[in-house]
This record gives C-alpha cells, sequence and structure tokens, in this order.
C-alpha cells in the first residue's frame, strides 16, 4: 500500500509536469515567506534560523542551500510544474539578469509582524520582503528601459505566491516568556490584527507594485508539528488529541479571516485574482492517509533530538533517519521533500475547494 500510494503520486507528479510547455506557464514566479519556502537568504545573517549545513539538502542536487529540509520546497516543486527549467533563486544572490523570471523573498523566521522571531536572530520580516520587491521591481522597469507600460503588463503575468504567518504564532504569541502579544490579544483579536497588516501589504503595497496573480497560504495544522509534539506531555494534554489543539483553534480563527480577505479582494479588484491554498486541511489529510501517500511516520522528524525528534531541530551533521520518504517531517517544524511535493501539487492541480479557492495554480496561471 505505501508504494503504490508513492507511484500513484509520481505518476500525478510527473502528469502535471508534462502538462508544461518548453517555455514557462508564467512569464515569473515571486515568492514570498518564512523558512518553508526560504531557499538560503538566511545564509550569510546572525541568525539561529539557519539551515545551510548537512544533513539538510542531503537529497537535494545543490547540497545544504538553505533549504530547511532535506530536498525541494513547495516552491521548488511549483516552479518546476509551471514549466521553469531553473528554481527561482533568493534574493540574497540574485543576479540582474535573473530577475525577469522571479525571485524569492523568503526568509526563515519571518512573519507578518515586524518583531515576529526576533528571538532567533537577524530574518526579513514580510514589510522588508516587500521593500525587496519593490528594489526588484525598478530593476527590471530598468531593463525594460523605463517603460513603465511594459512592466505592468510583465508583472500583470507573473504568479506571486505569500505564504506568511506560521511564525506569527510559533515565535511570537505562544511564546509568553518573550512576547507580550498573547496578553495583549485575545486569539481572535490577534488573528484580526495580523490580517489588518496582511491585507494592507497585499492590498496597497504589493498591488501597487504590479501583483495581480496571488497565490494566497493557509497556515498548517502547527499544533501537530513535531516541535509541539514534544512540548505536549500526556498529563496536561486532556482533550485526547494528538495535537495542541489550543494553538491549532487560534490558527483556525486566522485562516477562516485569510478566506474571507481573498475574497473580499476579488470582489473589490476586478483587474487581480486571488486563490487561499488552504494548508491545513491538506496537512490533515496527509495525516489521516498517510499509508495511501506513503508515510509511515507522522508525529517525528526525520532528523532531530529528544521526544519525537522535536525538542531540538536537526543539528549539524547529524544522522537523519534511514528512508526519508517515510516521514512528514523532515525536522521539528519543516515537511520532508516527499511532504512538499504532495503540497505543491495539491496546489497546482487540485478541483476541490477544501484544497483551493476559487481556482488552483495551474488555472491561476492561465487566468
Amino acid at each position: 500500500m505505501e508504494e503504490l500510494g508513492k507511484v500513484i503520486l509520481l505518476i500525478l507528479f510527473l502528469l502535471s509536469a508534462a502538462e508544461t510547455r518548453s517555455e514557462p506557464q508564467v512569464p515569473c514566479f515571486f515568492i514570498f515567506g518564512d523558512s518553508l519556502v526560504d531557499n538560503g537568504n538566511n545564509n550569510g545573517l546572525l541568525t539561529l534560523a539557519r539551515a545551510n549545513y548537512m544533513p539538510y539538502g542531503v537529497d537535494f542536487s545543490e547540497g545544504p542551500s538553505g533549504r530547511f529540509n532535506n530536498g525541494r520546497t513547495t516552491v521548488d516543486v511549483l516552479a518546476q510544474l509551471l514549466g521553469f527549467r531553473y528554481f527561482i533563486p533568493p534574493y540574497s544572490t540574485v543576479q540582474r539578469n535573473e530577475v525577469l523570471r522571479g525571485v524569492n523573498f523568503a526568509s526563515g523566521a519571518a512573519g507578518i509582524r515586524d518583531e515576529t522571531g526576533n528571538n532567533l536572530g537577524e530574518h526579513y520580516s514580510f514589510t522588508e520582503q516587500v521593500e525587496h520587491f519593490r528594489e526588484v521591481v525598478q530593476v527590471i522597469r530598468r531593463l525594460f528601459q523605463r517603460n513603465d507600460t511594459k512592466l505592468c503588463d510583465h508583472l500583470s503575468k507573473c504568479i506571486f505566491f505569500i505564504g506568511m504567518g506560521s511564525n506569527d504564532y510559533l515565535n511570537n504569541y505562544f511564546m509568553p516568556n518573550y512576547y507580550t502579544t498573547s496578553s495583549d490579544y485575545s486569539p481572535r483579536t490577534y488573528s484580526a490584527v495580523l490580517l489588518e497588516d496582511y491585507s494592507r501589504l497585499l492590498n496597497v503595497q504589493l498591488y501597487e507594485l504590479g501583483a495581480r496573480k496571488v497565490a494566497v497560504i493557509g497556515l498548517g495544522g502547527i499544533g501537530c508539528i513535531p516541535y509541539e509534539l514534544a512540548r505536549l506531555s500526556v498529563s496536561n494534554n486532556k482533550t485526547g488529541s494528538r495535537c495542541n489543539e489550543k494553538i491549532n483553534k487560534a490558527i483556525t480563527i486566522f485562516n477562516i479571516g485569510l478566506l474571507q480577505m481573498v475574497k473580499r479582494f476579488n470582489r473589490d479588484m476586478e483587474d487581480a485574482m486571488f486563490i487561499y491554498v488552504n494548508t491545513y486541511e491538506s496537512s490533515k489529510d496527509l495525516v489521516k492517509n498517510a499509508m495511501a501517500y506513503g508515510f509511515t511516520v507522522v508525529d517525528k522528524g526525520c532528523c532531530g533530538v529528544g521526544r519525537n525528534n522535536g525538542q531540538i531541530t536537526c543539528l549539524p551533521f547529524q544522522t537523519p533517519c534511514a528512508n526519508h520518504s517515510s516521514h512528514l517531517f523532515w525536522d521539528a517544524f519543516h515537511p520532508t521533500e516527499a511532504a512538499n511535493q504532495i503540497y505543491a501539487t495539491k496546489a497546482y492541480n487540485s478541483t476541490s475547494s477544501f484544497d483551493v479557492y476559487p481556482m488552483n495554480i495551474k488555472q491561476l496561471a492561465l487566468a
């Protein structure tokens, strides 16, 4: 059954990839986010949120590039599905002649709020990532000989992948010893504050800079990652759930608001299309049907230390588990390449409104 599940997923991925043309389906792909999609922007920063050492990247063609898992991230797989010949380069090392096809601005520990992730050290918040995109837009404008019509037309055809918010809970709201947000706000009020900031950065700044095809990524089941499972002792878990439901309930409030924000954007902006990618439901599906997807371990990291391999994340040159693709999680926080391939394929191809709304990324590319 395990091997059958892997074969089915491989066939689906190959069929999707085969549909891509010799030219990409969109001219460019811009990525904003955190460590789930960071591909090296934190490598030169003074921070604990770095992954440019083995065994990170053990299954990646470029080795430990700064990606926080064993191989490709979700956006790497999406770039392949969209027909890009090469992975989208990180902002930290992108060359001038590369920016026309896109840039990855994501930064480990980043959040919607500027202070989020400061407990881990330096990083680029969402506000800073948007400013980096502003700089790139000016580079593209110069490449187009300052032709604003050509610039706007180019950017309007690009896919913008926005995945923010996880750290606003993991490395802010649920760290009361470091941040005051949990005492300042109830979960519902905190969600509203986050969404107000998120909306401003998306609806005002990114839109004004030219974003017209935007995939907004919902938060996954953070209460079920190895880090949280390791912290959730049996004696303190009275709900009967294996996950931290206090965190998941807060995440659900945010995700509901995020979907409503996407609907509002589509109602108010006739020349733009926003889609919502429901990572929370996809992560539940991967756990519920783990065997069908080829996973035998869904509650432990492949690499890590302590209970659930989640008390301390993957250490430099630590020996990971033998079968990487059998694990849903690579370390205390991040999915394996095998899981990322499923998340990306669902976001790109799914026709279920439980996974994507109102359309998938493939349809967004064609819109």
